[in-house]
């Protein structure tokens, strides 16, 4: 572990071996996956999937560590295809100076490079991703890729297809009084056993973000013997609070964000929104959020939001910061301007709440499809344009507001 005061507690706490690595047995009790990559030195490449501060990070780093290859570590938030280059060359030219480098470590060519990890990788575009192929391929570098969202959606199927996705859980709240002790051991503090609790309570399965509070109320309240839960409230209020892009903050930013929008309250939106950048947000996590607002809360009063909308979630995809905080300030300025109708939103879960509850309802003659003479006769297909359309059931339902009104 390392000393530096000037690290967050998180990072000090970081373990060099397995068998100081807390949670995750499934995959490090002896016999599991990853016990057994590091028992026999055969790492290849593989993807950790899972939520935000569960050990991702410090995994990659015991596996390179006990295992004895070169690391390297780039943030897909930051970096880019150069960046990747760099690590590359960098690998190259030590292969070069070094002929046998990896030549003990393993007779495969494709577990015998140096281990790239990337964090946040669904951040990296498919021409990104399409970057690292050849070098996974041919052994140059092994991939350990980590995410919090669903490789099957966000990572190419051509590397995903070539690494193993290893899926980590919550830690439980065992997992994290273990490390919170250990936090309060670093920081020379004592902590009252309620304030343990609320703390593990508090964290949600993320140690990262307990540690974190726990370092606030240190920092606050380190003098006063003992930490207690109130130290803890008072803390959570506290700018001491280090801003943790995956943890509480983060949805908090999110939520005011939308809410000026909501409010029509553009000031107020771009400052939030500027808040999410200046954190190193993700950009397409903003987008997506204000397509999902176009539709939901502007709706048919200015369809035309929706498109606008999406070229700002293409600018972000195919941009990327710093260029596209300007396309996310221009979207957030038209949304929040924009009249607001939840009427097509509101009108939609009406309708789905009949559905679920009614079942599959028979749908009228007049609207079943005909290919033969005989349900023409029958009368399928022969819609008079007069009656409802709905099951008749449900034949005077009204989900949509009067066609002339769109505002709420």
């Amino acid at each position: 572990m390392s000393n530096a005061s000037s690290q967050p507690l998180a990072d000090r706490l970081r373990p060099e071996t397995l068998d100081d690595f807390v949670g995750q047995r499934h995959l490090t009790a002896p016999g599991k996956p990853l016990y057994q990559v590091i028992k026999n030195n055969r790492v290849h490449s593989m993807i950790l999937w899972g939520p935000p501060g569960v050990g991702k990070t410090t995994l990659a780093r015991i596996i390179a560590h006990q295992t004895g290859r070169p690391f390297f570590a780039l943030s897909a938030v930051a970096a880019g295809k150069s960046d990747v280059r760099e690590v590359i060359e960098q690998v190259q030219a030590r292969t070069s100076a070094q002929p046998g480098l990896f030549d003990a470590l393993e007779e495969r060519p494709d577990q015998r490079g140096a281990i790239l990890f990337l964090d946040e990788i669904h951040r990296f575009n498919k021409a990104q991703q399409d970057y690292l192929l050849p070098y996974v391929e041919d052994g140059t570098i092994i991939l350990i890729g980590a995410t919090t969202e669903n490789p099957s959606f966000e990572v190419i199927s051509a590397l995903l297809s070539r690494s193993q996705v290893f899926v980590l859980e919550a830690l439980t709240l065992d997992d994290i009084r273990t490390i919170l002790q250990r936090g309060a051991d670093v920081l020379g503090i004592q902590i009252a056993a309620e304030a343990l609790d609320f703390l593990a309570e508090y964290a949600g399965g993320d140690a990262r973000k307990s540690l974190n509070l726990l370092e606030s109320a240190a920092q606050l309240y380190g003098d006063a013997g003992e930490i207690t839960v109130d130290h803890l409230k008072d803390a959570l209020q506290s700018k001491h609070l280090r801003y943790d892009k995956a943890g509480e903050e983060h949805y908090n930013t999110i939520s005011a964000y939308i809410k000026s929008m909501r409010a029509s309250d553009v000031n107020a939106a771009l400052y939030y929104l500027a808040r999410m950048v200046s954190a190193g947000e993700d950009p397409l996590f903003i987008a997506r959020r204000m397509v999902i607002f176009a539709s939901e809360d502007i709706g048919m009063a200015q369809p035309t939001a929706l498109v606008v909308a999406n070229e700002v979630f293409r600018a972000c995809e195919t941009i990327g910061y710093p260029e596209c905080q300007i396309n996310l300030a221009h979207g957030t300025a038209y949304m929040a301007l924009a009249p607001k109708s939840r009427a097509s939103c509101d009108a939609f879960f009406a309708a789905l709440e009949d559905a679920q509850k009614f079942g599959n309802l028979p749908i009228p003659m007049k609207l079943r499809n005909a290919p033969t003479k005989l349900m023409k006769e029958l009368g399928y297909g022969q819609d008079d344009g007069k009656e409802s359309r709905l099951p008749e059931q449900l034949k005077n339902r009204r989900y949509y507001p009067d066609h002339n009104s769109t505002q709420d």
